[in-house]
Protein backbone atom coordinates (compact mmCIF):
# COMPACT_ATOMS: atom_id res chain seq x y z
CA UNK A 1 0.00 0.00 0.00
CA UNK A 2 1.45 3.36 -1.05
CA UNK A 3 1.02 6.26 1.34
CA UNK A 4 1.05 9.85 0.17
CA UNK A 5 3.09 12.33 2.11
CA UNK A 6 1.47 15.57 3.03
CA UNK A 7 3.09 18.69 1.67
CA UNK A 8 5.16 20.61 4.18
CA UNK A 9 3.98 24.15 4.75
CA UNK A 10 6.01 27.14 5.84
CA UNK A 11 5.46 27.96 9.52
CA UNK A 12 6.18 31.66 9.00
CA UNK A 13 3.89 32.22 6.01
CA UNK A 14 1.01 30.34 7.67
CA UNK A 15 1.28 32.40 10.87
CA UNK A 16 2.16 35.61 8.96
CA UNK A 17 5.23 36.41 11.08
CA UNK A 18 8.90 37.10 10.39
CA UNK A 19 11.63 35.27 12.31
CA UNK A 20 13.01 37.56 15.02
CA UNK A 21 16.06 36.99 17.20
CA UNK A 22 14.11 38.03 20.32
CA UNK A 23 11.59 35.22 19.91
CA UNK A 24 13.96 32.42 20.88
CA UNK A 25 11.15 29.99 21.76
CA UNK A 26 10.09 29.98 18.09
CA UNK A 27 13.70 29.83 16.88
CA UNK A 28 14.32 26.78 19.05
CA UNK A 29 11.88 24.85 16.80
CA UNK A 30 14.27 25.31 13.88
CA UNK A 31 17.46 24.35 15.74
CA UNK A 32 18.24 20.70 16.44
CA UNK A 33 19.47 19.29 19.74
CA UNK A 34 23.10 19.85 18.76
CA UNK A 35 22.49 23.54 18.08
CA UNK A 36 22.53 23.39 14.28
CA UNK A 37 20.00 25.14 12.05
CA UNK A 38 17.63 22.58 10.50
CA UNK A 39 17.56 22.70 6.66
CA UNK A 40 14.58 23.78 4.56
CA UNK A 41 13.89 20.35 3.17
CA UNK A 42 13.15 19.06 6.66
CA UNK A 43 11.15 22.02 7.99
CA UNK A 44 9.31 23.11 4.84
CA UNK A 45 10.29 26.76 5.33
CA UNK A 46 10.32 29.01 2.26
CA UNK A 47 13.73 30.17 1.00
CA UNK A 48 13.28 33.83 1.94
CA UNK A 49 12.17 32.92 5.45
CA UNK A 50 15.02 30.41 5.80
CA UNK A 51 17.54 33.17 5.10
CA UNK A 52 15.87 35.43 7.66
CA UNK A 53 15.74 32.52 10.10
CA UNK A 54 19.48 31.86 9.76
CA UNK A 55 20.27 35.51 10.47
CA UNK A 56 17.90 35.54 13.46
CA UNK A 57 19.44 32.37 14.93
CA UNK A 58 22.95 33.76 14.54
CA UNK A 59 21.95 37.03 16.25
CA UNK A 60 20.28 35.12 19.08
CA UNK A 61 23.46 33.07 19.54
CA UNK A 62 25.59 36.20 19.85
CA UNK A 63 23.22 37.61 22.46
CA UNK A 64 23.36 34.28 24.35
CA UNK A 65 19.64 33.57 23.86
CA UNK A 66 20.51 30.34 22.01
CA UNK A 67 23.57 28.15 22.58
CA UNK A 68 26.23 27.71 19.89
CA UNK A 69 26.60 23.99 20.79
CA UNK A 70 24.67 21.56 22.98
CA UNK A 71 25.54 21.16 26.66
CA UNK A 72 26.56 17.50 26.36
CA UNK A 73 29.09 18.20 23.57
CA UNK A 74 31.11 20.78 25.49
Amino acid sequence: MIRKRHKKVCFFSVNKIDPEYKDFSTLRRFVNERGKIVPRRLTGTKASYQRKLAIAVKRARHLALLPFVAENIR
